[in-house]
C-alpha cells in the first residue's frame, strides 16, 4: 500500500458505495440477499460514527421483480423489463429499511434517469436533496428510475450511474462492490495464475483490455464498465476502489487501510463541479464543428469559442444547452453550455462579433461557449 492511497482514505468525509445485482440477489433462495443486506448497514452505521457520510447507489429492482415472478430468464423487451422495474422496487426498498433500521438508520429512496442530471436546474434540486438528507443524518439509497427510462435517457449500468452521483453529492471517494477481489491483470475465469492488481496510478491499454464485460440473469456490465468508470474518476481527481463485496467487512476493511481491492488513484487535478457535470453528466443537444484556427484557440490557448470559427450547425436546441464542438477532423475536442439557439447559431456562423448584432437585430453575447461554460475533451475523448 502506499502512503497516498492512506492519505486520500483518510481524507474521505463522503462515500458512494455502488453495490451490483450479483450481491443484492440470493441466486439460490431466488430472492434478495437480505443477509448481505444485514452486513452492509452494520458497516455503514460504523462508518457514520466515524464522521464519513454515506450513500448507496443500489441495482437489483428489475433482480428482485424477476424473482418475485419466478421467472427463469431475464427478458429483453422494455417494457417487461420495466414492469420488473416496478415490481421489484418496493421490495428492494423495504429490504434496505428494514436492514437499516436494525441499525438506527434511516433511508430514504432517490430514482433518477440521465434527464435528471442533464438539465442543470434539476441537477442543483438532486444536490441540494442529498445535503438535506446528510444534515439528517439519512443514508441515500439511489437507483436509476428503471420503470421510464428508455435508451435516451438510460445511464447504461448503474458503475456509470455510481460514477454520477458521486460528482452529484460532491463525494471524496467511489468505492464499487462487486463479486470480485478488483481489477486483475488477465481475466481470472480464464487464467487461474491472474494476479489481482491493488493500485492502479495510470489506467493504459493494456489494463483496459484485462476488463472484461457480462451480462447475467440479473444484471448487465462487468469490469469493463468497472474499469471505464475508474477512468472518468481518475481524470475528475476522485480516487475510486473495487472491492469484493463478499469480503468479511470489506468497507471497513477499505478505510482501515488494509490492502484489499483495486485502488485508482485519482489526477492531482480536481475538476470543478460545473466542469465534471459538462463532461459526464450531460448528454449534448447538437454539435458545431469549428475550423483549425477555432481547434486552437480552444485546445491550446484556453480561450471561448467566437462565432468566427464554426464553419456548420448540426442539431436543434435553445440557448443554455450544451453541445459537443468537434475539430476539423471531426473529432470532438470539447463540449459546453450555448449562448445562442441552432437557428440563431446558424445565422451568425463564421461571421465576426463586431457582426453580429446587424445579423440578428439585437445585442447578443460575443461568445459562442464562454470559457467558463465549457471543458476541453482532448484527454477524455475515448470514453465519451
Amino acid at each position: 500500500m502506499t502512503l497516498e492511497r492512506k492519505q486520500h482514505l483518510s481524507r474521505v468525509k463522503r462515500v458512494v458505495i455502488k453495490v451490483g445485482s450479483s450481491l443484492l440477489t440470493d441466486s439460490a433462495k431466488k430472492t434478495i440477499a437480505t443477509r448481505f443486506l444485514g452486513q452492509l448497514a452494520s458497516q455503514i452505521a460504523q462508518l457514520q460514527k466515524k464522521g464519513i457520510q454515506c450513500v448507496v447507489v443500489t441495482s437489483g429492482a428489475i433482480a428482485a421483480g424477476f424473482y418475485k415472478l419466478g421467472l427463469k430468464e431475464r427478458p429483453k423487451e422494455i417494457a417487461k423489463l420495466q414492469a420488473l422495474a416496478a415490481i421489484g422496487q418496493s421490495h428492494l426498498m423495504h429490504s434496505y429499511e428494514t436492514a437499516f433500521k436494525k441499525n438506527d438508520l434511516n433511508v430514504a429512496q432517490l430514482l433518477l434517469t440521465w434527464d435528471d442530471l442533464s438539465n442543470r436546474n434539476r441537477y442543483s434540486n438532486a444536490h441540494n436533496t442529498l445535503i438535506e438528507l446528510f444534515q439528517n443524518k439519512v443514508v441515500p439509497i439511489i437507483n436509476e428510475n428503471d420503470t421510464v427510462a428508455v435508451d435516451e435517457i438510460k445511464f447504461g449500468n448503474n458503475d456509470t450511474l455510481g460514477v454520477l452521483v458521486t460528482h452529484l453529492c460532491e463525494a471524496d471517494l467511489l468505492i464499487v462492490l462487486t463479486d470480485t477481489d478488483g481489477l486483475y491483470d488477465e481475466d481470472p475465469r480464464l487464467n487461474p495464475k491472474a494476479k489481482l492488481i491493488h493500485e492502479v496510478e495510470v489506467l493504459d491499454k493494456a489494463l483496459e483490455k484485462s476488463a472484461t464485460n457480462s451480462v447475467t440473469k440479473v444484471g448487465t456490465g462487468g469490469m469493463q464498465t468497472k474499469v471505464q468508470s475508474a477512468k472518468k474518476m481518475m481524470q475528475s481527481g476522485i480516487p475510486m476502489v473495487i472491492a469484493s463485496g463478499h469480503v468479511k467487512d470489506s468497507l471497513l476493511k477499505i478505510f482501515n487501510h488494509d490492502r484489499i481491492g483495486t485502488f485508482f488513484h485519482p489526477t492531482d487535478e480536481k475538476m470543478t463541479s460545473r466542469k465534471r457535470w459538462l463532461s459526464w453528466g450531460v448528454r449534448p443537444r447538437g454539435e458545431v464543428i469549428v475550423d483549425s484556427g477555432a481547434e486552437k484557440a480552444l485546445i491550446a490557448e484556453k480561450k471561448s469559442l467566437l462565432p468566427g470559427g464554426i464553419q456548420s450547425v448540426n442539431g436543434i436546441w435553445e440557448a443554455g444547452e450544451v453541445v459537443r464542438v468537434l475539430g476539423h477532423q471531426q473529432q470532438e475536442i470539447a463540449r459546453g453550455i450555448v449562448n445562442y439557439s441552432s437557428v440563431d447559431l446558424g445565422q451568425i456562423k463564421g461571421l465576426k462579433t463586431k457582426d453580429i448584432q446587424e445579423k440578428l437585430g439585437r445585442k447578443a453575447p460575443d461568445e459562442v461557449i464562454h470559457r467558463d461554460n465549457m471543458v476541453t475533451l482532448d484527454a477524455l475523448r475515448e470514453d465519451l
